[in-house]
């Protein structure tokens, strides 16, 4: 503790003892000062009070000697009150200042001092005027040579009926006070009771100021030093970096509230500190993540460029190989002309004709599905265009040892849509239905309609007998690049593709696999009308 007021402006509790014991002292001083003054006061009135009393038992002694002129015994009165302990002097004088009669002889028929307040008590200027106070004194003190206080108390003698009809009378009627008594009365006594009690008081404002300033340095200490400590080193460790330090809280006064709310800023801090490490790690884990995915895509849209340039240039290849097809069939047909109608040539000839219109048809529909038409949403004959698409890839090597169940509807659905975009959707379907089953095995496709939310679509259903899609890996299915195929089997666009198509006319796409049994995609498009076949 005696370390906190080394540098008392560094410290609150210091500064709060230091100001609080000042304001002790200060206000015990005062405390202090107004009590002694107050005891003086009431001591010097208890003298007073009994002096007057003396005063009086003075009066009494003397009044009947006085009033048979007995001098010797007023005199003799005089002295024997003198010998009384406490009693300095008595003297009695008339208004001219002059001693008549004293407790110390010596004094008798000499002359009052006009500046004591035996001349003062009354006159205004006793050496110039015969003028009175308002308010006469009757009493001062004053300290005598032993160091003592002296009480010096005057009464007037009032000239009583009993006075001026006495026999031996020598005053008039007329005049009010005969003279005065003056008694001079130490107050070593009281001195020495009020130094006693001072000295006494003294020492127990001492003791107090001393134990209420123990008492508060230790309350003070105890209730708010030693709590501001913990906090200071507490905040000390946490400016440091240390979020684990915790502050007891002992009390539930201010200082509590405020070691709480210190720790749950601790643990606000802690908690988003950790917030922020893991937000940095999943921001670390998703940059990796997103840069992995880019490199993927770029390596993707790669593969894409070289299959658009293929398929440009299968197109290419296709037109140029129609030409001569086209020149097959017609001398094919001008050669058949020229033979007999059943004979062996005739047949060879009617085959290469088949075989040649069939490449053809293969033909044109690839130049059909390749070339790039301007999307323009029309009616869309959804059974014909699908027939069509199956058609086109019937006759394909991938779907030789495919069988095809196909169960459409027998009405006609109309959706809204460009007839290219829906056919490179079911062409996407039946070739990743081909790849799933290692092109061996069964498709079917069928067509109905349903309601959803109150709304009309055509379902078209490609089920295939593959291996299954695991379910981890049907939430992907639609990414871009995604792709469950060997590398060089597909570029992972044909379902993110379709899928897109299907979203922008409104529609949805739906996917259910069992692993080992196969798995079934449902688009649905929005359905327009239905037409009777």
């Amino acid at each position: 503790m005696k370390n906190i007021f080394l540098h008392p402006e560094k410290s609150l509790t210091a500064k709060l003892i230091i100001a609080v014991g000042l304001l002790i002292v200060v206000g015990s001083f005062v405390f202090w000062y107004a009590l002694l003054h107050k005891q003086e006061k009431d001591l010097v009135g208890i003298a007073v009070r009994y002096g007057g009393s003396f005063i009086d038992f003075v009066k009494k002694s003397t009044r009947y000697s006085m009033l048979n002129f007995h001098r010797a015994a007023i005199q003799q009165t005089l002295e024997d009150m003198s010998i009384a302990e406490g009693v300095s002097r008595v003297r009695i004088f008339d208004h001219n200042g002059r001693v008549f009669f004293s407790s110390q002889k010596t004094e008798v028929n000499s002359q009052v001092d006009k500046k004591s307040i035996a001349c003062k008590g009354c006159h205004l200027e006793p050496d110039k005027s015969s003028k009175l106070l308002l308010n006469p004194q009757e009493w001062t003190i004053y300290k005598a040579r032993d160091g003592y206080r002296v009480l010096k108390i005057i009464d007037p003698i009032p000239n009583e009926p009993s006075c001026y009809t006495a026999e031996c009378h020598i005053h008039s009627s007329k005049q009010k006070i005969l003279g005065f008594v003056e008694a001079d009365l130490t107050l070593e006594l009281l001195d020495k009771a009020q130094f006693r009690q001072g000295l006494a008081l003294t020492g127990y404002v001492a003791i107090f100021i001393l134990a209420i300033s123990a008492s508060l340095g230790i309350i003070l200490y105890k209730l708010v030093s030693k709590p501001v400590s913990h906090l200071v080193y507490g905040m000390e460790k946490v400016a440091a970096g240390n979020l684990d330090h915790f502050i007891p809280i002992k009390s539930f006064d201010e200082i509590g509230v405020l070691t709480n709310s210190f720790n749950s800023m601790i643990k606000d801090i802690k908690a988003a500190r950790q917030q922020q490490e893991r937000f940095t790690q999943t921001l670390e884990a998703e940059v990796a993540k997103k840069t992995e995915e880019i490199q993927k895509t770029q390596a993707g849209l790669i593969q894409t460029e070289k299959l658009a340039s293929l398929g440009r240039m299968a197109a290419g290849v296709a037109h140029e190989i129609n030409n001569p097809l086209t020149g097959i069939v017609t001398f094919a047909h001008l050669m058949l002309k020229r033979v007999p109608p059943d004979s062996e040539d005739a047949e060879d000839l009617k085959v290469i004709i088949e075989q040649s219109e069939r490449c053809a048809k293969i033909i044109k529909n690839l130049l059909t599905f390749a070339r790039a038409i301007p999307s323009e949403k029309g009616k869309v004959p959804v059974n014909e265009l699908l027939s069509r698409t199956i058609n086109m890839v019937r006759n394909q090597e991938k779907f030789y040892n495919i069988k095809f169940d196909i169960n459409l509807d027998p009405k006609n659905f109309v959706a809204l849509g460009e007839t290219s975009q829906f056919q490179q959707i079911f062409l996407n379907m039946l070739i990743n239905a081909a790849d799933a089953m290692n092109e061996r095995g069964t498709v079917t496709i069928a067509t109905r309609k349903i309601t959803v939310d109150n709304k009309p679509f055509v379902e078209i259903e490609f089920t295939d007998t593959g291996s299954g899609i695991p379910d981890e890996l049907q939430t992907r299915l639609f990414e871009p690049f995604f792709t469950t195929k060997p590398v060089g089997k597909g570029t992972g666009l044909g379902l993110s593709v379709s899928h897109g198509i299907v979203r922008h006319y409104g529609g949805q796409i739906l996917v259910k696999s069992t692993v080992g049994k196969g798995t079934s995609f449902f688009v649905r498009l929005h359905l327009l009308e239905e037409q009777v076949v």
